[in-house]
């Protein structure tokens, strides 16, 4: 009888002990899920843009002076004063003080808009080193560096001047083709005032009016270009011809058959991992290093531009740039190439659809303009299986995946690797979640059984003594 107890109680302290250790599990799978400060978490960046720019946003131009997100995925807002680096800190994000407010640095950028233009220069806000960049490439002369070295030297330490290889050019030339008189351009996002469907690409591959197509020959009309800016900024719509509509169209090709699916617009954020897709180079990635950039091309000045590390070369120009499934640019132009690297500028994708009056068309049949009757056969864009916007029209999406328009049938990813769509992390994160209060009543249960067997044990232990030692009195 004495034996059956024990290993009844044996079996219960196993038990007490793997419900902890599964309880462990639960909890430290959990946390591990929702901890902000893991810059490994799905959406960390994200959301790290979007705090910093919150508070930027409420400190104001007088305290701050940009924010962007360090090596570890953290915010950091620079600021003016121990006061807003206090409520910074508050905030959850990391505060760094600054010589100078976002109003001197856009004093600095406005003394050399004034400035004599010189093709071949660029500037943009260093947030991290609290400071204006000027780059001038190979084919500024040295008395052009000279007059625009007085300038910098006017404003003051706020301005840093930089020698660059290579020339900044427009990527003339595209992702998904769309072919023309002037060169070949690419699709970047399809957007629908709710009358009518277009494709948003940069505004240097042609002006109003200009016809596309999408084989050299001509004989696949796309659309044609109807309203853009350039220079001053980088945008244009081409709208489709008659007969197009819009399933898939939310989908961005990246090559091989592979996509993403776009469900929403972004600001970017200085620090942030972004991709972008063209025709020439594929998929590439890069870091943003700067905004509200200016470049002084050839052909004219393009100002409040993303300044990123992504490799592009001629043909890339137009193509979509992305993070998380977010629409962030479209591909302007810069200097180098991905061997050896460079500079590529993008016009963002929200001014653009603001001053145009245009949407993303985010999921198939949700506000996009029926397609015109009185046409017949695919007018959408050809497909070379390097990144575009997906030509409507040409496919259906299904469950848990998308075919990508003209790339043969293959299946589409909705993010590239080491990415999480954002209604999917989401859903995980909340999952996740309710795992930490099982994981921890699971604990509970468990310490609370493990103390008791030991009460229990001590207790039968002293009665077996006390019984022993009085048969032997």
């Amino acid at each position: 009888m004495r034996h059956a107890r024990r290993n009844v109680q044996r079996i219960a302290r196993f038990a007490a002990v793997g419900g902890l250790v599964c309880g462990g599990l639960m909890v430290s799978h959990a946390v591990a899920s929702e901890t902000p400060d893991d810059p490994k978490a799905p959406n960390a960046e994200i959301l790290a843009a979007r705090t910093g720019q919150k508070l930027v946003a409420e400190l104001g131009t007088s305290r701050t002076a940009g924010s962007w997100i360090d090596a570890k995925g953290r915010p950091v807002v620079a600021v003016t004063d121990e006061e807003a680096a206090a409520d910074v800190r508050g905030a959850g994000a990391v505060p760094k003080v600054v010589r100078y407010a976002m109003k001197d640095l856009r004093s600095a950028t406005d003394t050399l808009k004034d400035a004599p233009k010189v093709a071949g220069t660029s500037w943009a806000m260093d947030y991290a080193s609290n400071q204006v960049v000027v780059r001038a490439d190979t084919t500024v002369s040295s008395d052009e560096w000279d007059r625009l070295a007085k300038v910098a030297k006017s404003v003051g330490k706020s301005v840093r001047m930089e020698r660059i290889e290579g020339t900044f050019t427009p990527r003339v030339n595209g992702a998904s083709p769309l072919f023309a008189s002037a060169g070949r351009c690419s699709a970047g996002f399809n957007v629908t005032n709710g009358q009518a469907n277009f494709i948003l690409t940069a505004g240097h591959c042609g002006p109003v009016g200009t016809t596309w197509f999408s084989d050299q020959q001509g004989s696949q009309q796309v659309g044609a270009t109807v309203s853009g800016s350039f220079p001053g900024g980088d945008f244009s719509l081409v709208q489709y011809s008659p007969g197009v509509d819009l399933s898939g169209a939310d989908l961005v090709a990246v090559g091989n058959g592979e996509g993403i699916r776009i469900i929403g617009a972004a600001d970017a954020a200085v620090g942030q991992k972004v991709f972008r897709s063209g025709s020439t180079t594929g998929l590439q990635s890069g870091e943003v290093t700067g905004l509200n950039a200016t470049v002084n091309y050839p052909q004219g000045t393009v100002t409040g531009l993303i300044e990123t590390t992504v490799c592009a070369e001629p043909g890339d120009s137009g193509g979509p740039m992305f993070a998380d499934g977010l629409a962030m640019g479209v591909t302007s132009g810069g200097n180098g190439d991905c061997q050896s690297g460079g500079t590529t500028f993008f016009q963002p994708v929200t001014k653009a659809l603001d001053s145009l009056g245009v949407k993303l068309v985010t999921e198939p049949g949700s506000g996009q303009a029926a397609p015109s009757s009185g046409s017949t056969g695919n007018t959408g864009s050809a497909n070379n299986g390097a990144g575009a916007a997906a030509p409507p029209g040409t496919s259906s999406t299904a469950p848990g995946g998308a075919v990508l328009p003209g790339a043969g049938g293959g299946s589409v990813d909705t993010v590239p690797d080491g990415q999480t769509d954002s209604l999917t992390s989401a859903l995980e994160r909340v999952a996740d979640f309710r795992s930490l209060g099982p994981g921890l009543f699971v604990i509970a249960g468990s310490l609370v059984a493990l103390v008791a067997l030991r009460i229990r044990s001590e207790r039968g232990r002293k009665r077996y003594r006390n019984q022993y030692s009085q048969s032997w009195g």
